[in-house]
């Protein structure tokens, strides 16, 4: 087979915290994307001069595994003046698969994405937030028990554990203090939701501007208290069971929740919109992945993918970086005005089930 000419590059970072893509994620989509474009590197971006290097090269188009690097490198995470990768990259014509810089800020703060979501209309759990090393009182707490907290910045369940579900002012604590103390975030108090919980993945698809939505149930194993947590630990063992979402009513409802956060955070081209059941079995939005981990087998959205149409994993690297290689502008540009203002309401888009 005759390799199309392009210049790919896949950009990761090694630098703890900063990289959205494993070493065996970049492994693997290189091994896919080898086979069919005539130069394909997979690029380290640790500081400003690896990015630098990167619009150099002048690739056709990069492979996003990461959002951000920190001005102030011993600021890492915490760094107000990051540079973004997307908005560094569109300042330089340089195309990039999936969602710009406003929908990645929106995704890394939790709260923030769930405000926008709020102010869309659409269905999250009640929330506020506790800062690093605030002083608290039970009375402190506007919230009804059981309460569940989370780091406000982190991802792939960093943070999440069996003791995430507080029953009590004391149990709220202890995890807001071990929040603050091992991974010097803020913490997100959200009610407790104890429905079914389900992972979406949306794929854009390649020749309209029609969306693949793709729902899977995710089944966490039962922790000591009974409750079924999909934290840091089960997610990296991967020993969460995956059920095909067969109930078309609630199919219809979890997909449409999802396309419309997904268009709400005006994300584009594909991402991982995760949801649970309250105990009405009412959907509520929990997080976004606009950069979801896309290792053969491993992580919710490739097991979303096969599921649910059928699309192998090649398939579906492949669709990404075509829809990166086929960008046109989008009103993507205008959207970071929208997330100052927190009142501006995206139309509602109905998911295709």
């Amino acid at each position: 087979m005759q390799k199309i000419n392009k210049h790919i590059e896949i950009v990761r970072s090694n630098t703890k915290g900063l990289s959205s893509m494993s070493q065996n994620s970049c492994d693997a989509i290189f091994a896919v994307l080898d086979k069919q474009y005539t130069t394909v590197r997979a690029s380290i971006v640790n500081n400003l001069s690896d990015l630098a290097a990167i619009v150099t090269r002048n690739p056709d188009l990069v492979f996003l595994g990461m959002e951000f690097i920190p001005q102030n490198p011993s600021l890492g995470l915490h760094d107000p003046n990051k540079i973004w990768i997307t908005t560094y990259l569109d300042e330089h014509d340089i195309t990039y698969t999936g969602s710009s810089q406003a929908s990645h800020e929106l995704e890394r703060n939790k709260p923030l994405a769930k405000q926008r979501v709020m102010s869309a209309g659409l269905k999250t759990a009640e929330f506020y937030v506790i800062k690093q090393n605030q002083a608290l009182a039970g009375h402190d707490v506007p919230l009804t028990f059981p309460l569940f907290i989370k780091p406000t910045n982190r991802g792939g369940g960093l943070g999440v554990d069996s003791n995430s579900v507080a029953y009590n002012f004391e149990q709220l604590l202890s995890k807001v203090s071990s929040i603050s103390a091992n991974l010097k975030s803020d913490s997100l108090i959200e009610e407790y939701l104890p429905g079914r919980e389900f992972s979406v993945a949306i794929l854009k698809e390649e020749h309209s501007a029609e969306f693949s939505v793709m729902p899977i149930e995710l089944v966490a194993p039962s922790d000591k208290n009974g409750d079924r947590i999909l934290g840091g630990k089960v997610k990296s063992s991967n020993t969460e069971q995956v059920i095909e979402v067969t109930d078309e009513v609630i199919k219809s409802k979890v997909n449409t929740l999802a396309l419309d956060v997904f268009y709400a955070l005006g994300a584009r081209d594909y991402g991982r919109i995760d949801i649970r059941l309250d105990k009405h079995g009412v959907p509520h939005f929990l997080e976004a992945n606009l950069i979801p981990s896309l290792i053969s087998g491993y992580g919710s959205f490739p097991k979303a993918c096969m599921l649910s149409i059928s699309l192998g994993y090649e398939s579906m690297i492949n669709r990404i970086t075509k829809l990166g290689l086929d960008r046109i502008p989008e009103y993507i540009e205008d959207f970071p005005e929208a997330i100052t203002g927190m009142g501006v309401i995206l139309p509602s888009l109905k998911a295709a089930v």
